[in-house]
C-alpha cells in the first residue's frame, strides 16, 4: 500500500494533498470489495438488529419505549432510509462496560434513537453511553458567573 506523510496540522490543506492525492488513485486502481451490511431500504430495527448480531454478537435487541418512540417519529418525519450509526461503550462490544471483550448470547440494549441530519445517519444509543465521552456531567459553564462590577467567578 502506498504510503504518503501528512502534515496538514502545520501545513494546512498543502499539507495533505500528497496523502489525499495516494487514496484518490488507490480507489482509482483497486477494485472495491466493499458490500453493504443492509439496504437502506430496511426498517430502523432491522438494521439496528443486523448490527447488533453479525457486528457485535449481540443475540438480539430490546428497545426501551422512549427508543420505539424515537424510532415512530423518524419513520413519520422520513429518515427511516438513514444508515444506523450506533453509540454503545468503548470498553466492550456490548452496551454494558462491564462485560470485556466481545461476548456472545446478550440482548442489546436500546435506549433512545436520534438523528444527525447534517451528517445523514440515526444515531442508536445503548446503554448509559454519553455520546461525549470525557465530558463532565454537569457543565462547567453552569459555575460561571459574571457581576454587576464586570467580576468573572467560576472559571477555576
Amino acid at each position: 500500500v502506498r504510503a504518503e506523510v501528512s502534515d496538514v496540522v502545520a501545513r494546512g490543506g498543502a499539507g495533505g494533498r500528497a496523502l489525499a492525492q495516494a487514496v484518490l488513485d488507490t480507489m482509482a486502481t483497486s477494485p472495491s470489495r466493499f458490500t453493504p451490511l443492509y439496504d437502506p431500504r430496511m426498517p430502523i430495527e432491522d438494521k439496528v438488529r443486523l448490527l447488533a448480531t453479525t457486528l457485535y454478537g449481540a443475540s438480539g435487541v430490546t428497545y426501551e419505549k422512549r427508543a420505539l418512540r424515537d424510532i415512530k417519529r423518524l419513520v413519520r418525519l422520513g429518515f427511516a432510509h438513514l444508515p444506523v450509526c450506533m453509540a454503545r461503550t468503548q470498553l466492550s462490544f456490548t452496551d454494558d462496560p462491564s462485560r470485556k471483550g466481545a461476548p456472545s448470547g446478550w440482548e442489546m440494549r436500546v435506549r433512545e434513537v436520534r438523528v444527525s441530519a447534517g451528517a445523514g445517519f440515526l444515531v442508536v444509543l445503548t446503554g448509559d453511553i454519553l455520546r461525549m465521552p470525557g465530558l463532565p456531567a454537569r457543565p462547567a459553564a453552569l459555575s460561571m458567573d459574571i457581576d454587576e462590577d464586570g467580576n468573572i467567578t467560576g472559571l477555576s
